[in-house]
């Protein structure tokens, strides 16, 4: 199997889903420190946008990989497309799941990863990212566990998770996680 998260910048939810994936972060109050030293968060430029990243292989040997798509709408079906052909062409049995990391991002998320990312306004922009990522992680956390499920039930070999049903809601402490 290969995974591929995504999101608008592919710096924040992405790299945090990455490192929930790959064990690098454990289900718990993550501390500033523990949020900062995911490799990849709130590092990602513009000009990175569309670049699929190698993150590391899982406990199960799948490589898993993610991708700033910032507003184009084109990336992810470019991506099923691609990832069709060369499974066609190679006779691979391989698996490719897409899972979408975008529903978890809280405002304050959003706001940080402009004023920082975007206007370069680290003193302010970073606090928020810190705040945000400790308000979303348990989304982000159960997206990762739902995302290695459907990858194993599912028959597809190309598998594009949406994920709607883990947006976040202002005002809403607890994971939002509606079945």
């Amino acid at each position: 199997m290969i995974y591929i998260y995504n999101d608008f910048g592919g710096t924040h939810t992405t790299s945090l889903a990455a490192a929930y994936h790959l064990r690098l972060l454990e289900l718990s109050v993550l501390t500033k420190n523990d949020i900062l030293s995911v490799p990849y968060f709130n590092q990602l430029t513009k000009k990175e946008a569309g670049q699929i990243l190698y993150r590391g292989m899982d406990e199960e040997n799948n490589p898993v990989y993610t991708i700033g798509r910032r507003s184009s709408k084109y990336v992810v079906p470019a991506l099923i497309d691609l990832c069709t052909i060369l499974l066609r062409r190679y006779g691979e049995k391989e698996k490719v799941i897409i899972s979408n990391t975008s529903p978890t991002v809280p405002p304050l998320m959003t706001a940080g990863g402009f004023l920082s990312r975007e206007l370069g306004i680290d003193s302010i922009g970073v606090p928020l990212l810190v705040k945000g990522a400790q308000q979303c992680h348990d989304l982000i956390y159960h997206l990762v566990e739902e995302t290695k499920q459907v990858s194993k039930a599912s028959h597809e070999q190309v598998v594009v998770m949406e994920n709607k049903k883990y947006q976040y809601q202002i005002g809403k402490k607890n994971i939002l996680w509606k079945k």
